[in-house]
């Protein structure tokens, strides 16, 4: 018996689609934190909520020292969920960086 070969994965488009899914994932979990900041009651600390509150807490706290609330809103999820999705746009947006060299890798093979 011979054992069946697997095609190798190029890096390029497993890199394309590893960021793009990366940055979205990130982008919503900032989403559900700013829908949270709606019920102050929730402790991002316990529970299924650690999901959302441990991976952007770290980056949430350093923005909030250069950026304080606007009438008492904390802002800084605003500013991430923008600032992902502009870094998303381009790297592997229609246009972006990843993009665009990954249709090149393909026109070249």
């Amino acid at each position: 018996m011979t054992a069946l070969a697997l095609p190798a994965l190029a890096p390029l488009p497993l890199l394309h689609l590893a960021l793009g899914l990366a940055l979205a994932g990130w982008t919503l979990l900032f989403l559900f934190r700013i829908v949270l900041t709606w019920y102050p009651s929730v402790d991002l600390t316990k529970g299924v909520m650690r999901l959302v509150g441990a991976p952007t807490e770290p980056l949430l706290a350093l923005t909030r020292r250069l950026i304080q609330p606007i009438g008492g809103v904390d802002v800084t999820p605003v500013v991430w969920v923008g600032l992902i999705s502009l870094l998303r746009e381009l790297l592997v947006g229609q246009q972006g960086l990843l993009t665009l060299a990954l249709l090149r890798s393909q026109a070249i093979a």
